[in-house]
């Protein structure tokens, strides 16, 4: 990897591309590649904001970037035919001084750099490559046709494996190879730098490397999601037996959580990494409640991605919050992603509309996908949507998730489960409730709660037991006839949003979902 990124390096600089913009925090990480591509007769300037160096010794401590950049343009003036002037220009930590909205902003310095860019593309006797160093991106709009952006990914699984060795090697340790590969997958998406901390502090706690090494890993990336602030995390309390019903969709996830349970012997067994589901259907019928028991399932962290918060007022920036989400989770990686309406987010993509907006969405959209198609990474996406007429098509092949679930209104049985469910954790399910009879007493010639949600039955549920604590008779009990009051007077999804069921259940016909229930969905 370090020798590829050497040479793509070695490329951008031999083809004159005037700035490159190196997103990284490590500085130590950069520099050790800078001087890889560094050559006899290159002279380096360095401004940080401690002081400025050429060549590695220190020429001044107060310097102003500004200044600094007038020396480097007064050095290139004195080039000729016969003494050509090269030099590498780095940038550490600049940006402030490039963001518009900074009090630091200066806009004399946007201009020596322009003039630098000019020279190196324009003269013959001119080679020099400026480099922006620095954690934040910061693309000023009069040099961002200018700027080349190069990433320096995270260390792949060899290097890992290499890091690890290395680390085991310089205390005389062994490590069972099981760990090992659950080691190297948890490590997934964090620098050299973070493995070798996260490496340290399991060692101070065991003195050795185990299954506990593993599981510490994945609490500590519970704080990259807390400093990212795109992403949010979520309690895992709910579980799978919190969900009424769709025993296909539970059986479906109980095989992948065996596989997030043994990632490492599953990939050493030739298991392709599981990518996520995209589940559709009826709102409030347990779509976001799967999310939550699927990470509870897999013992992995949850995440929650709102798309809308990506957006940016700068040019580029929502693709940069989008990259640094994905970043982040891959970085906390074993975990579970949840996009929650993902129709909300992608929708009017293909229109003729125009617009800035939909160009960023549009934008964002293929960003997404390319990331979802391609990624290796054990992020597994459990998207939900109840529009699918909103969302592009490509988002419904398969390849960009495993599978696609429908989820359809509670049959009968779903609803005596889910009833028995809401009841039992409030530890109301008494015998004096008739669960039988909530799903099969006739109105109108149907059962009264057909048509109910599950969302529908927990308001029922908490309605009932509202009730009975506020009652003035002193009798605090919940009885079936309670229940079926409460019931008969409760506007359900269906009835509420008849006309907008029906659509939906026409737009899913026209797609092959995999039903969530294993019924046949008759009451």
């Amino acid at each position: 990897m370090k020798s590829i990124l050497r040479d793509t390096l070695s490329s951008y600089i031999n083809a004159l591309r005037p700035i490159i913009y190196i997103k990284h925090f490590d500085n130590q990480i950069v520099d050790d590649l800078i001087q890889s591509v560094l050559t006899n007769g290159v002279k380096c300037f360095t401004f940080t904001n401690s002081g400025c160096f050429i060549d590695g010794k220190r020429i001044d401590n107060e310097m102003t970037i500004d200044s600094f950049l007038k020396n480097v343009c007064n050095y290139l003036e004195t080039a000729t035919k016969d003494n050509p002037k090269h030099a590498f220009v780095v940038l550490k930590d600049a940006h402030r001084y490039f963001d518009e909205n900074s009090q630091y902003f200066n806009m004399k310095s946007i201009s020596l750099l322009k003039e630098i860019a000019r020279r190196t593309m324009f003269s013959e006797e001119v080679y020099a490559t400026v480099f922006m160093v620095s954690p934040v991106l910061v693309l000023p709009q009069e040099l961002e046709k200018m700027i080349t952006i190069f990433d320096i990914p995270y260390p792949d699984s060899e290097e890992v494996a290499a890091i690890i060795d290395d680390y085991i090697s310089s205390y005389n340790m062994d490590i069972n190879d099981t760990v090992k590969n659950d080691l190297i997958i948890s490590f997934k998406g964090l620098t050299e730098f973070e493995i070798r901390q996260i490496l340290n502090y399991a060692y101070q706690q065991s003195g050795t490397f185990d299954a506990s090494s593993v599981k510490l890993v994945l609490k500590e990336k519970e704080q990259i999601i807390k400093k990212s602030g795109i992403i949010e995390i979520f309690p895992t309390n709910a579980n799978v037996d919190d969900i009424g019903g769709m025993s296909n969709l539970k059986k479906y996830l109980n095989n992948k959580a065996q596989i997030f349970a043994n990632l490492g012997m599953a990939r050493s067994f030739g298991v392709d990494l599981p990518k996520g589901i995209l589940i559709v259907g009826m709102p409030g019928c347990g779509k976001s409640l799967t999310a939550k028991a699927t990470a509870s399932m897999f013992k992995v962290p949850l995440l929650r991605l709102d798309i809308g918060k990506l957006m940016g007022k700068y040019v580029g920036e929502s693709e940069h919050n989008l990259t640094a989400a994905i970043k982040t989770a891959e970085a906390v990686a074993p975990c579970v992603l949840w996009i929650d309406e993902l129709e909300k987010a992608f929708a009017g993509i293909g229109n003729n509309n125009g617009g800035g907006g939909n160009d960023i969405t549009t934008r964002l959209f293929g960003q997404f996908l390319t990331w979802l198609q391609e990624k290796e990474s054990s992020v597994y996406v459990v998207a939900t949507a109840n529009d699918i007429s909103k969302l592009p098509p490509e988002f419904l092949r398969k390849g960009r998730f495993d599978e696609l679930f429908k989820v359809e209104l509670p049959d009968a049985e779903e609803r005596r489960r889910i009833f028995q469910i809401h009841l039992a954790k409030r530890g109301k399910l008494t015998p004096n409730i008739d669960v039988l009879k909530l799903i099969s007493t006739k109105k109108d010639s149907k059962s009264i709660t057909k048509g109910f949600s599950g969302a529908d039955i927990e308001s029922v549920v908490k309605e009932a037991i509202e009730n009975a604590f506020c009652s003035n008779d002193g009798d605090q009990s919940i009885t079936t006839d309670n229940l079926i009051a409460i019931i008969n007077n409760t506007k359900s999804i269906s009835d509420t949003l008849k006309d907008k069921i029906e659509k939906l259940r026409e737009e899913y016909k026209k797609y092959n979902f995999k039903d969530a229930s294993s019924n046949n969905k008759k009451d």
